[in-house]
């Protein structure tokens, strides 16, 4: 089973918004968030965030916000950062025997030339953030099946 971690700075907006979505799309795979920081610990996702997701029958409400952990780096097979930052810093996190494959979660949107997904925290465009990570999760979802075909 794929195990796919999803990670932005907080893990209020983006990221649980992308887990929401990645278990709403593929139920069967093992599906989680975090953040490179440890603002919200412990909180649940932003409002605005939750609304958007629920408008689209995604529902974030029972998520709570974490930090990334060193085992976060052998326990997925997937880590999928926001942006460019996100990455850097998971970069600096992993620990030398990181077995997980670290990648940008746009490389697998088709359709966009995008790289990062904007915090809509401050953009406070929670649907175009939920836009980009609805065809990103569809592309990776893609490449699954095509890396598991026979």
């Amino acid at each position: 089973m794929t195990r796919v971690l999803f990670v932005c700075l907080g893990n209020i907006c983006r990221s649980p918004s992308a887990e929401a979505v990645l278990r709403a799309k593929a139920p069967d795979l093992t599906v989680d968030s975090a953040g490179t920081s440890d603002w919200h610990v412990g909180s649940p996702p932003y409002g605005p965030a939750i609304e958007a997701g629920s408008a689209r029958g995604y529902d974030l409400s029972p998520l709570r916000a974490r930090q990334v952990r060193e085992s976060d780096f052998s326990d997925f097979d997937w880590i999928l950062a926001m942006d460019d930052q996100n990455l850097s810093d998971l970069r600096a996190l992993a620990p030398s025997d990181a077995s997980a494959e670290l990648s940008l979660f746009l490389e697998f949107a088709r359709g966009t030339e995008a790289r990062a997904v904007p915090d809509p925290y401050y953009t406070r465009d929670f649907e175009g953030a939920l836009d980009l990570i609805e065809q990103a999760a569809d592309g990776f979802l893609a490449e699954l099946l095509k890396a598991s075909a026979p």
